[in-house]
């Protein structure tokens, strides 16, 4: 009857399991050409507090920036802004993005955001959810798409944002390249 000391125990085992590791560690995930890929304008208009801007405004502050800073430290805004295919404001929406953002550093202009994007066309039925930080300083931005339902059902990707007009506080507009690497 052969017994196996504890030394050799623990060598059957690191042979067992040193292939298993090894491979793991050297599989890594190479991105392949995107399933589905949309090139979408949004745009975000802040409503100003007057009462001729109430028709126009998409989105609405609803906690003010701290005074802890001049970056708008704090501030949290909710809105329901159009999504278009072309870079014009009042062009026929193809979606809506509905969710919120917040400004989450002190000493730079960054955001944070968590938001939906419903889609109720003749192109597509459904929605994407995306979320992450939005570093507003550097020239694109990655945020991820987490999600989705109809036409889009269970999708994961990334929206590449890139800050295609700034005009003050109440109106920005973003260039978002979606690339859908899971499609179901």
């Amino acid at each position: 009857m052969t017994t196996f000391s504890p030394k050799s125990s623990f060598i059957i085992l690191a042979l067992i399991i040193s292939p298993s590791v090894s491979a793991t560690r050297a599989s890594k995930f190479q991105a392949e050409k995107p399933c589905k890929r949309m090139v979408l304008y949004y745009h975000d208009k802040l409503f100003d507090g007057t009462e001729k801007d109430k028709a126009n405004a998409t989105s609405a502050t609803a906690a003010n920036a701290s005074k802890l800073s001049d970056t708008n430290f704090g501030m949290l805004v909710v809105f329901n802004d159009p999504i278009t295919i072309d870079d014009k404001f009042h062009s026929p929406p193809v979606a809506r993005a509905q969710g919120f953002y917040f400004y989450d550093r002190k000493d730079t202009y960054t955001a944070w955001f968590a938001y939906t994007l419903v889609f109720n066309s003749s192109e597509h039925k459904g929605t994407l959810n995306i979320m992450g930080a939005d570093l507003m300083t550097e020239k694109t931005r990655d945020l991820s798409v987490v999600g989705g339902t109809g036409d889009f059902f269970m999708a994961r990707g990334i929206a590449t944002f890139q800050t295609d007009t700034f005009q003050g506080l109440y109106y920005f507009r973003l260039k978002m390249d979606i690339k859908l690497y899971e499609c179901y």
